[in-house]
């Protein structure tokens, strides 16, 4: 009985193996495929469109693309209907796998990422990032986040919403870290709505510092209430960060008990 539990236990992690070699393949040769046209969009669009509006829905037709590949992941989107798309938001996200840029681009808006500056150096991927005019980020260096705040300051005057972590990496375990402060003196700075973005179970697809492909059909991605400038603007960025990290918290642990 043990050998027969062991032979299935080691079938099933070789499936995940398999499931894994499958899916980081396919994330690279469809996204060589696919960059070739990123660049004949912005060749093409470059100049009328400035915002890069079409090639970033075109990026998240890619993400689509990825994410219909895998067998072992289902993703539901509720909420995006508060989304005004003649809209600026800051949109804040919590931050549990390297899954979550994919699942985020299927909230099918316009806006920019602020993301370490490693993520564009990735071949295909990395290079469309660039492409779309997203933020990158040094974590360790000061002056880099200084120059990220006013690149992304500016991002939003020109009517981009911007997306950003507050916790600033990735949780082990899917637990809520602190939020820093940065997003929120964002929004204060340029006078911006703030969008609350909850992922859920993304940790399980893929945990922090592995490859393997974890199955799960339960991740979702939820949108949250906008929250008005008007409604915040007398608070400073620390009690806005603790306002909107008790707010997700909130969320996440209703998610765990249902």
């Amino acid at each position: 009985m043990k050998d027969e539990q062991q032979k299935i236990k080691r079938f099933g992690y070789l499936m995940q193996i398999g499931v894994s070699c499958y899916f980081w393949f396919s994330l690279f040769f469809i996204s060589a495929l696919l960059f070739p046209v990123s660049i004949f969009l912005w060749i093409t669009t470059v100049l009328p469109d400035r915002r890069r509006v079409i090639l970033h829905q075109f990026t998240c037709r890619w993400s689509d693309i990825i994410l219909g590949i895998n067998p072992y992941w289902k993703v539901t989107v509720e909420g995006r209907n508060k989304i005004n798309p003649k809209q600026t938001y800051v949109m804040v996200s919590n931050h549990q796998s390297g899954a979550d840029i994919l699942v985020l681009f299927k909230l099918h808006r316009h806006f920019k990422w602020v993301a370490k500056k490693e993520l564009f150096m990735i071949p295909f991927i990395g290079w469309n990032m660039g492409l779309n005019g997203y933020i990158p980020i040094e974590r360790s260096r000061g002056r880099s986040k200084l120059l990220m705040m006013d690149r992304a300051a500016e991002s939003i005057r020109a009517g981009n919403s911007m997306i950003l972590f507050p916790e600033g990496t990735r949780s082990h375990d899917g637990n809520l870290q602190p939020y820093k402060t940065g997003a929120f003196r964002l929004a204060l700075e340029t006078k911006t709505p703030i969008l609350p973005v909850i992922l859920k179970e993304t940790h399980r697809a893929i945990k922090k510092g592995g490859l393997l492909i974890h199955k799960n059909d339960r991740i979702k991605l939820m949108v949250l209430d906008p929250i008005p400038y008007e409604s915040f603007k007398h608070l400073e960025a620390k009690e806005l960060a603790h306002l909107v990290y008790e707010l997700t918290k909130k969320e996440l642990e209703c998610s765990t008990s249902e």
